[in-house]
């Protein structure tokens, strides 16, 4: 990074909110509280219960792990950005940000594939899936689920932190690894290249691992009577929502980045940049919260439990 020639990037999507700038402050101040509050919830009621200490339970933390990962990363400096008077951002600052938000996408997308994969065991083998989603078999998927995508895209993160930027200008709430290579003055060919295998690497493996879970359980639940395969969807659902919300938000953020979209309203991309961001944190801990029985019933456990120890303490 000797030879940057910009020291900082202008955000040039805060300019349409300037005039809004302490509402929308105050509006994503508390959507960060209720994505903090959310999966730190959900993270604490498996912890505290060790029936919950399953596969699917201990893969959903891990994916509330990463939302409280990438929102942290991103929401507090959204919101440091826009009460600034000049929207800028340095260039360090800006990697960061490029780094943060890459490695939870593809986190997101790892774990997602895991719990597609478990979804797979649990219906196609019901009556082995404890032998099979074994205690080392858990410790191994996470490992997987978690050094996978930091390995790959910090071998492509090394190509950026190398680029010098002549540009300055970001036209969006944040910084993305296109954007830092549209504004470089070096030679980006090569890095262009080497993106679209790093898509390859961070999306196809994942991709056949989902499509082929689902393809197998659609087989098996071809053969079973009508309420059996109603459990099995019921078991699906949290998770088929959530891998189409994320689908939905990364097509929204890839199409933003590779495309020009500049006939398309100003508001219109701001609200799809942060519905990457905001949307499957909140989303998430919902689904598999008040999705998952089990979940369920100990989330009002804890409720009723807190609601009647101060009925105690006062009538004692």
């Amino acid at each position: 990074m000797d030879n940057i020639t910009a020291l900082t990037f202008t955000m040039t999507a805060y300019a349409v909110m300037e005039n809004y700038k302490h509402g929308i402050f105050t509006v994503f101040l508390l959507l960060y509280l209720v994505i903090v509050v959310l999966n730190s919830l959900l993270i604490t009621i498996v912890l505290q219960n060790k029936e919950l200490h399953q596969a699917m339970n201990v893969f959903t933390c891990m994916l509330s792990v990463n939302e409280l990962y990438g929102s942290s990363a991103l929401l507090p400096a959204i919101m440091s950005v826009l009460l600034s008077d000049t929207h800028e951002i340095p260039v360090k600052w800006c990697m960061a940000q490029v780094y943060f938000l890459h490695t939870y996408a593809s986190s997101e997308f790892c774990v997602l594939a895991v719990m597609g994969y478990d979804r797979y065991v649990a219906i196609c083998y019901p009556l082995h899936y404890h032998s099979i989603m074994s205690n080392s078999k858990v410790i191994r998927l996470v490992a997987l689920a978690a050094l996978y995508p930091t390995i790959v895209f910090g071998c492509y993160y090394t190509l950026t932190l190398q680029l010098s930027f002549c540009g300055k200008f970001i036209p969006k709430l944040y910084c993305v690894n296109m954007e830092l290579v549209k504004n470089s003055c070096s030679n980006v060919s090569y890095i262009s290249i080497v993106g679209l295998l790093l898509i390859l690497a961070l999306v196809l493996p994942q991709v056949l691992m989902i499509v082929f879970s689902y393809v197998q359980i659609s087989r098996v639940c071809r053969k079973l009577p009508r309420e059996s395969q109603i459990n099995a969807l019921k078991k699906c659902i949290p998770h088929l929502l959530s891998l189409l919300n994320y689908t939905i938000c990364s097509l929204f953020e890839i199409i933003q980045t590779r495309f020009d979209m500049s006939r398309v309203a100003l508001e219109v991309r701001i609200f799809l940049s942060l519905y990457f961001v905001i949307i499957p944190p909140v989303a998430n801990p919902v689904l598999y919260g008040l999705g998952t029985q089990v979940i369920r019933v100990h989330l009002l456990k804890l409720f009723i439990r807190h609601k009647i120890l101060p009925t105690k303490a006062v009538s004692q």
